[in-house]
C-alpha cells in the first residue's frame, strides 16, 4: 500500500537482549516514529482513509477532537495542511490563559481551534452535538478523538504489511484508544501473537472497543500486560523516567513517557522474567509521540 506521504519501509533498531537474558530471543523496535517528522508513529497509519476520504468527498474540511497535549491533533493539523484540506480541532476544556507547545505546532499548520466544556467534550458523540457540527463547520469529514473508527482501524492495518517479512513471533504496541491494536489483529498472520500494553489505568473496556472497530469480535486473539500502566494516562514515575534515559543511552533510541516508554518497559519486563520462549522474534511498535516530552521539565530526558 502506498500512503499518501511519508517514508516507507520501516527502519528497525534491534535490541541486545543479552543485557537481560542468556536465550536466544531477538527483539526489534519498528521505528513508525521515524517515517515522517510531524505525522509519526501509528498517526500516518490511522489517518490515512480518513484523509483519502476527505480529498474524495469535495467537502475539504476535517474536524477531529483531543486534549491540549494530543499527537492526534498536531499530526491531523500536518496531515491536512500538506494535503489541501482546512481542519479544525475541538479541544476538550476551556481555552488555557497560555496555549501548549502542542497546541501552538496546531495552529502554525492552519488548524482553528475550538475549545469546549469537559461536559460538553463528553457529549461529542451525540447526535445532536453532531448536527451542530454541521451547522458551524458546514459540510466536513468528522475524525474522532484518536482516529477511534473503523476507518482508522482499517489504516492502523496496513502497520502489518511493513512487518510481514520478519517472521515475527509477537508484535507489541501500546494502547490508547485500541485503534492500532485492532488494526494490528485485523491484519495478522496466522503464527503472530499481538500483545498490547494498556496505558490507561483500569482499561475494562478493550474487547468491545475491539469489537467495534474491527466489525468481527477478535478480542480473544490478544495479549494483554495491564500491569505497566505507571499510574494512568500520561502518569509517570520516576522509575520509567530512569528506564528511559538509560533505554537512551544504551540504544540512541528516545521514547515519550505516554505510550511507547511503558511498552517497552513491559516487554523488556516479560523478557526478564522468562515469558517469551526461546526463539521468540519480538517486534515492537514504536508509535511516536515524542513531542509530548516537550511537556517535561527541562533536563528530565537525556535526549
Amino acid at each position: 500500500m502506498k500512503m499518501l506521504f511519508g517514508t516507507l519501509p520501516l527502519e528497525m533498531t534491534e535490541i541486545d537482549t543479552s543485557f537481560y537474558i542468556a536465550g536466544n530471543i531477538k527483539l526489534l523496535v519498528a521505528r513508525l516514529d521515524k517515517i515522517h517528522p510531524v505525522v509519526s508513529g501509528n498517526k500516518l497509519f490511522k489517518l490515512h482513509y480518513f484523509i483519502k476520504e476527505a480529498l474524495a468527498s469535495g467537502y475539504q474540511k476535517v474536524v477531529t477532537f483531543g486534549g491540549t497535549y494530543s499527537n492526534h491533533l498536531v499530526a491531523t493539523a500536518y496531515a491536512c495542511k500538506i494535503s489541501g484540506l482546512q481542519s479544525v480541532g475541538i479541544v476538550r476544556g476551556e481555552r488555557p490563559a497560555l496555549l501548549s507547545h502542542t497546541l501552538v505546532a496546531c495552529q502554525s499548520y492552519g488548524m482553528r481551534l475550538q475549545f469546549i466544556s469537559r461536559k460538553a467534550y463528553q457529549q461529542k458523540d451525540d447526535p445532536n452535538f453532531k448536527n451542530e457540527m454541521q451547522s458551524t463547520f458546514g459540510r466536513h469529514i468528522s475524525i474522532p478523538e484518536g482516529g477511534y473508527h473503523p476507518v482508522g482501524a482499517q489504516g492502523a492495518s496496513l502497520i502489518m504489511d511493513e512487518l510481514k517479512d520478519l517472521q515475527a513471533t509477537h508484535v507489541c504496541t501500546a494502547i490508547g484508544t485500541a485503534t492500532t491494536v485492532a488494526g494490528l489483529l485485523k491484519n495478522r498472520q496466522y503464527n503472530e501473537q499481538v500483545i498490547g500494553v494498556p496505558v490507561i489505568k483500569n482499561m475494562i473496556d478493550i474487547a468491545e472497543r475491539i469489537s467495534f472497530l474491527n466489525g468481527e469480535h477478535l478480542a480473544t486473539d490478544i495479549t494483554l500486560f495491564e500491569e505497566y500502566h505507571f499510574g494512568g494516562y500520561a502518569k509517570k514515575t520516576t522509575r520509567l523516567i530512569n528506564f528511559m534515559n538509560e533505554f537512551y543511552q544504551q540504544y540512541t533510541l528516545p521514547t515519550d513517557f505516554v505510550y511507547t516508554a511503558k511498552m517497552m518497559y513491559a516487554v523488556i519486563d516479560k523478557i526478564k522474567s522468562g515469558y517469551f520462549p526461546e526463539g521468540s522474534i519480538i517486534v515492537c511498535l514504536h508509535t511516536g509521540g515524542l513531542q509530548g516530552n516537550a511537556s517535561l521539565p527541562p533536563g528530565t530526558l537525556v535526549f
